[in-house]
């Protein structure tokens, strides 16, 4: 095999583990949403996120990772926002909002990123950047429905939670220019520390408990086994093989296939606004990945210009 050969194949591999995570990720949403049928919000979150530290964990010993904690205190900052917040605040918000609405609302974690980098990183936005955030922001108001409070709060919650997700990315980025840190390592601590305040939020909003039920325990397996401990698994494969920006398209392709799931099995049907706002939020993070896929292949060029 030539290495144009194993180059072509690792990328082959890299798309086919994105396809994979997009198809877990946004079934996901519908999954989540049918085991808060038997469960409350807060219990599922924490349920989910203490049991798939397990997995993680043996991923570690498997691939020889270190099992030394990164720096303590960014650990938990990542955490806090990246497991309590973000996943606390999405499985809220699934309680009494739709799973498609809730899964393209909460990728809108992009949008915060960008505007979090440029106030606390000092990266610039440039044209197609701004034009991105703008169609998303349009599209936040059609979705939410500010006039109708009910809507609108349920919304709110999915949009906190994709900006803690984008606030816990500014975290690492500052951890990670201190001080190289393994992905695997951070992502096993950070949930972690994370799953600990929900344990004690599910204890003090515990209720009944959850109904294990045939349901509810596939419901909790899937997220385990299949939504956190594989889906890292083949994030991390793909950003081996592939650039950022052709990664991204994971990110693209998840909430679409959240509200395509969400129709066909609960037929969710979202209003004109809705779905024009959707379509909004959608194209707006198409026009983020294919501006990363175009700035990917303009870098490998320059790379790769004799002379330079």
């Amino acid at each position: 095999m030539t290495p144009g050969d194993a180059d072509r194949r690792a990328r082959d591999l890299g798309v086919l583990a994105l396809a994979l995570l997009a198809l877990i990720w946004g079934y996901n949403w519908v999954v989540m949403k049918v085991g808060l049928d038997y469960v409350r919000p807060l219990p599922f979150a924490a349920l989910r996120t203490s049991l798939s530290v397990l997995p993680l964990g043996l991923l570690l010993i498997v691939l020889r990772r270190p099992l030394r904690p990164p720096p303590v205190g960014w650990t938990m900052v990542v955490g806090l926002l990246q497991t309590t917040g973000f996943v606390g605040l999405l499985m809220w918000a699934l309680e009494s909002g739709g799973a498609g609405k809730t899964s393209v609302l909460t990728y809108t974690m992009p949008f915060w990123l960008l505007l979090l980098a440029w106030a606390l990183l000092g990266e610039r936005l440039r044209g197609a950047q701004w034009l991105a955030v703008a169609l998303a922001l349009c599209g936040l108001v059609l979705v939410l429905e500010p006039w109708a409070l009910q809507s609108a709060s349920a919304g709110a919650l999915a949009v906190a939670a994709g900006a803690c997700w984008a606030a816990s990315a500014v975290a690492v980025k500052r951890l990670q220019a201190r001080r190289e840190v393994d992905v695997l390592s951070l992502t096993t601590w950070q949930m972690l520390f994370g799953s600990l305040p929900l344990l004690l939020a599910a204890v003090l909003t515990w209720g009944d408990g959850p109904r294990w039920t045939s349901g509810f325990v596939l419901a909790l397996v899937y997220n385990v086994s299949l939504g956190n401990a594989l889906a890292w698994f083949l994030w991390l494969f793909a950003l081996r093989r592939l650039s950022a920006g052709a990664a991204g398209i994971a990110t693209l392709a998840t909430p679409v296939v959240g509200v395509a799931a969400a129709s066909l099995q609960l037929g969710e049907r979202p209003s004109a606004g809705e779905a024009a706002g959707m379509a909004l939020i959608i194209g707006a993070l198409t026009l983020l990945t294919v501006r990363g896929l175009l700035a990917g292949r303009a870098d490998a060029g320059a790379a790769a210009a004799p002379g330079e």
